[in-house]
């Protein structure tokens, strides 16, 4: 592997820390993008990955996008993610996570954790028993936030396809409205399932058939395999999986006007927020509209560093937040003449102190 601060996502990282436990078998990255606001917050990601520089891409992309996602949520917390190197079984032992809650440990509290990919609510209470540095723990009662961010997220995602539908469209509802969505996960599927109630069509895709399938009867959807998804003929395409699935190729195949979805780093490269805008094609920013989840942890985590529970009205009113945001960024693209993502990276920066 080259020198990570060569590498083309290196972007002035404070820290890129590399942890590894014979005895556990752990494998872990935690990048921390920027501690301006304060300490890195941002999940752990639990995946094989082909190669390691896969890996370290991750978290380096990841990183920097969650330094944007708390600065344009209004958070107290810089950026920081982790990504946890599974072996092909992906199996994960206690004396891994004990493992990992040391590392986070050893950082004195510059980085802040929580669930993502491959991790889950019983996977951070175990972190815990090593850390107090983690979130997303399981809530006291209903009145409280707690445990998992994803129906957060899902409702940030909904707000902002009714606010991209609203400032493309000029349709204040999303009755009628074709969004095809990639990704029936917690997200995908939490953001179809509001989508359904406020009347939306959809058709659905993902790469676990059955779940999507699944999905699709319960709401009256259609679904099309998870490599056609891109190809659909609708108003938004929603993309909720794994992210980088905006390249020329990508781009090219769309036939909706709106993309609006809830995964991370949805361009392969800069360049490709102005080929969207190219083809006239509004693109709202995944780091603002996905913000709901971090939004969640992160007023957990304060609550209970400071003694007291979490109103969960609170992460609500937060949350609903972000269509106002995502207007602004639209807006200023209009009068500027750049692209949404360049508008909100400018407003990120600027956050940051960049």
């Amino acid at each position: 592997m080259t020198a990570f601060w060569t590498q083309a996502d290196f972007d002035a990282h404070e820290g890129v820390h590399f942890f590894h436990d014979a005895t556990s078998g752990l494998t872990a990255i935690i990048a921390l993008h920027s501690t301006h606001l304060g300490p890195g917050a941002g999940g752990t990601r639990f995946w094989h990955y082909a190669q390691p520089e896969d890996a370290l891409r991750d978290a380096l992309r990841l990183s920097r996008g969650m330094s944007y996602k708390n600065a344009m949520a209004g958070l107290p917390m810089g950026g920081g993610k982790a990504v946890i190197l599974a072996g092909p079984d992906r199996r994960k032992s206690p004396e891994l996570l004990a493992a990992f809650g040391d590392a986070i440990q050893s950082l004195g509290g510059r980085y802040i954790t929580a669930e993502d990919v491959g991790m889950g609510e019983a996977d951070m209470v175990a972190i815990s028993s090593r850390t107090p540095f983690v979130t997303g723990l399981p809530a006291a009662d209903s009145t409280a936030a707690g445990g998992d961010p994803g129906p957060f997220t899902a409702k940030g995602v909904y707000l902002g396809i009714k606010a991209a539908v609203l400032q493309k469209l000029g349709r204040d509802s999303v009755e009628g409205v074709h969004v095809a969505v990639q990704g029936t996960g917690s997200v995908g599927g939490g953001a179809a399932r509001l989508l359904a109630q406020a009347g939306a069509k959809l058709t659905l895709a993902d790469v676990e058939a059955t779940r999507s399938a699944a999905l699709a009867a319960e709401l009256g959807a259609e679904t099309v395999a998870a490599d056609a998804i891109m190809d659909v003929a609708c108003d938004v395409f929603s993309p909720n999986a794994l992210g980088a699935i905006l390249d020329d190729e990508g781009i090219a195949r769309l036939q909706a006007p709106i993309v609006a979805g809830g995964a991370n780093n949805q361009l392969a490269r800069a360049e490709h927020g102005a080929k969207l805008a190219e083809r006239g094609i509004l693109y709202t920013p995944d780091y603002v509209i996905n913000g709901g989840g971090i939004i969640a942890v992160t007023l957990e985590y304060l609550a209970r560093r400071d003694g007291h529970a979490c109103d969960v009205a609170q992460v609500h009113e937060a949350v609903e937040a972000i269509p106002a945001r995502l207007h602004a960024i639209w807006d200023e693209a209009a009068s500027s003449g750049r692209t949404p993502d360049v508008v909100a990276d400018a407003m990120a920066q600027r956050l940051i102190g960049r």
